[in-house]
Formats: C-alpha cells, sequence, structure tokens
C-alpha cells in the first residue's frame, strides 16, 4: 500500500498534534506494507517507532529502524518511509530557527539513525504527555537536540554508492540474499571490473565492497529479528552458515550481540 505523505504543516487535526512557534509533535499508527512516498518537510524530523520496524531511504542511504533506534531527518531531505511490521510512530519536528537558537556546536545538518538512551526515551515520552504544557515542551525540544548530539551513527545505516555502476553492484548484492555470488561475479553482471568495484566502495561509501556487504548481511539479519524471527532463523535468512558465525559478525558490524541489540 501506498500513500501520500503527511503535511507536516500545523493545523492538523488529530489528537496528539500540539503547535509550537519552534517545536511539534505527532504521534502515527502505520499498517505493514504501508509506503510514504518521497517527501520533505521544511523542519527537520526525529522518527521514532515504539513498535514495529520501517525503513527510510534517502539518496545517500538507508535506515533499518526497530523500536531501539531513531532516525534525524533534517529539513528539505528528500526520504521515503517503508513499513515493514506495523508501527506505532511518533514524530517531533523543530523549525529552523529553533535548531539556530537551541542547536549544540555539533552541526544537525545530515541525516544519521541513533540508539534511543534511556534519556531520549523518557525526554519523547515526556513531551507526549497529556499533562505535558507548551512551555515544559519548548524546553523538552531543547534537550533532545542536545541529546543527538552525543550519539554516533547506528549500524543499521547501509550507505549506498552514488555512481551508475556503483548501484549496479549494490542493487545485485541487495537481492542475492543466499549469497551465491561471488564479488567478481557481481563485477561481471554489473559490467565493471573486480578492480573498479573495490575503488568505488570505499570512495563512495566509506567502507570497502567486502565491509558493506557484510554489513548489508546485518542488517537484513535485524530485519527478520525485528519482524519475530530466531537468532538461528535470521542467520539462516542472512546467508550465515551457523549462529556462532552470525554472533561473530554481528559483533564485528554492530558492537554488540543480537540478543543485546534486540533486547
Amino acid at each position: 500500500m501506498t500513500r501520500q505523505p503527511d503535511s507536516a504543516a500545523p493545523g492538523a487535526a488529530h489528537p496528539l498534534f500540539r503547535i509550537q512557534p519552534l517545536f511539534h509533535i505527532r504521534q502515527r499508527a502505520r499498517r505493514p506494507g504501508e509506503r510514504i512516498d518521497p517527501h520533505h518537510h521544511d523542519e527537520a524530523q526525529l522518527i521514532l517507532a515504539l513498535s514495529g520496524t520501517t525503513q527510510i531511504h534517502t539518496d545517500t542511504g538507508r535506515w533499518l529502524v526497530p523500536p531501539q533506534l531513531a532516525v534525524w531527518i533534517p529539513a528539505g531531505i528528500t526520504h521515503r518511509l517503508d513499513v515493514l511490521s506495523g508501527a506505532e510512530m511518533r514524530l517531533l519536528h523543530w523549525h529552523p530557527d529553533a535548531l539556530r537558537r537551541w542547536a549544540p556546536a555539533l552541526p544537525l545538518d545530515r541525516e544519521f539513525a541513533l540508539r534511543v538512551s534511556p534519556l531520549l526515551r523518557e525526554l519523547t515520552q515526556a513531551a507526549f504527555a497529556p499533562d505535558t504544557d507548551a512551555d515544559k515542551q519548548l524546553l523538552i525540544g531543547q534537550l533532545i537536540l542536545h541529546e543527538l548530539s552525543a550519539v554516533v551513527d547506528a549500524p543499521t545505516y547501509l550507505p549506498l554508492p552514488t555512481s551508475p555502476v556503483g548501484q549496479r553492484v549494490a542493487q545485485l548484492a541487495l537481492t542475492d540474499t543466499g549469497l551465491a555470488l561471488t564479488t567478481p561475479d557481481l563485477a561481471a553482471g554489473a559490467a565493471t571490473s573486480v578492480r573498479t568495484l573495490n575503488r568505488l566502495f570505499p570512495a563512495e561509501t566509506g567502507l570497502t565492497f567486502r565491509a558493506w556487504r557484510q554489513r548489508a548481511r546485518i542488517v537484513r539479519a535485524i530485519d527478520h529479528l525485528a519482524r519475530g524471527k530466531t537468532i538461528a532463523q535470521a542467520a539462516g535468512l542472512a546467508g550465515f552458515s551457523s549462529t556462532a558465525a552470525f554472533s561473530y559478525a554481528f559483533r564485528q558490524v554492530t558492537g554488540g550481540t543480537p540478543s543485546g541489540f534486540m533486547g
């Protein structure tokens, strides 16, 4: 199912929509398979899912977003949202003036995913609490921006190549879920050479092709875990020969274990 994006303009008739000149919030329930067409906002946006899993696409890459993570989208960045499993979403918006007044020294001018820290979760809950008044909500909006400045990119971000050749290789690799294709196979399928492939990926994604493909496998496995698969099932579906091999690769990419990441 494809839907047009919700308008972020003030005045939407929703019981949890609150208008602030600098900061406002919305809540939306999304059904599995729903797709929000490419769009952008005049305000910066933080997207969180209380439940379910979504995938967010921009020109630079895509993020898999289970409830443990959130995604920051700056104003003017075109993005698309796919709902992989039924999601209860919370959307927080900052007017450009709010960023100029409140944002800490670290720039918030690029999109990124982050793990939802206990403080960020509590601040978000407070922002949506029915007894939170306007002044308190503005303070919460300021605090959330400072919390965002202390995070690093979550490992479910998969940067995408920018060149046509790199994009062809990436598409072939992403559809090869059983890992039947070797690197020479992928290069040949994209009408390029292994040497060119190995040069393009570090230049365009910041990752070697081997590291990029491993991250793509882990992102695929996290998707399966978020859909309720066991660790053993997710490992097999992502092309790992054993749960031990999967757990090792998962730790290499994310710094944690599969059970700890989803816990």
